[in-house]
């Protein structure tokens, strides 16, 4: 029997290693899996690689992760944001990587891996500092530039609802970077609000297959994790 359920955060997360590209859904704070990234302070993974659609805000999440020194580099189209005090600091003193990608092609670059395309050309960029080094070509009369897919070893995603196979529902503007994450990486971690019957979720409402996901935890609020019921 498919049940990709687990119990705990820390059961979810054991085994990631040392070095890891880690994908964040997220846009901003809204539909970022805070509970997971919590989870991965305490798992204690160090110099990763993180993607993630900005640096973090404030002192908690992903900010905290890489105040703990636990972030080599970080691949983001924000990372000047409101609140990006540590991302900041690190930066200024030389302590973390950056490297700066424009949000559509942050994304396309994710879906690319998920889908398996190994690069793609686009117009955006072409001529500035962020195509400094990267191939150009002319097509259909208009400079492009190439960007290669962006794949990762673990990616972790916030949903709304889930099945024990793992399908997956998001809730308004939490779906953003969440779902073309899920198909990128080799391990698909999952927070979710609820948990439903297998069956009872929509074959026409599931955004993410559960054939992209390896382990589910319910994170009913973010007052704490709950266990999955009998």
């Amino acid at each position: 029997m498919i049940d990709k359920r687990v119990n705990t955060v820390a059961e979810a997360l054991a085994g990631v290693a040392d070095g890891s590209t880690v994908l964040i859904g997220g846009f901003g704070s809204v539909g970022q899996p805070n509970a997971l990234i919590e989870g991965l302070i305490e798992q204690g993974a160090k110099d990763l690689v993180v993607v993630s659609n900005n640096a973090g805000t404030g002192r908690t999440g992903l900010a905290r992760l890489m105040e703990l020194r636990r972030v080599r580099r970080i691949v983001c189209s924000f990372p000047r944001s409101a609140g990006s005090v540590v991302f900041e600091e690190l930066y200024r003193k030389g302590q973390i990587e950056l490297e700066i990608v424009p949000q559509g092609t942050l994304a396309e670059r994710i879906r690319a891996a998920g889908a398996g395309v190994g690069a793609f050309y686009t117009p955006t960029a072409y001529g500035t500092r962020l195509s400094q080094g990267k191939e150009t070509r002319i097509l259909h009369g208009r400079p492009h530039v190439l960007e290669y897919a962006l794949s990762a070893d673990l990616a972790l995603i916030e949903a709304w609802c889930a099945d024990r196979w793992g399908n997956l529902t998001y809730r308004e503007t939490g779906r953003n970077f969440n779902a073309v994450m899920a198909t990128a990486a080799k391990r698909t971690v999952v927070q979710t609000t609820h948990f439903v019957e297998l069956g009872a979720l929509d074959p026409e409402a599931i955004v993410t297959p559960g054939v992209h996901v390896h382990g589910i935890v319910q994170v009913p609020s973010e007052l704490g994790m709950s266990r999955i019921p009998a």
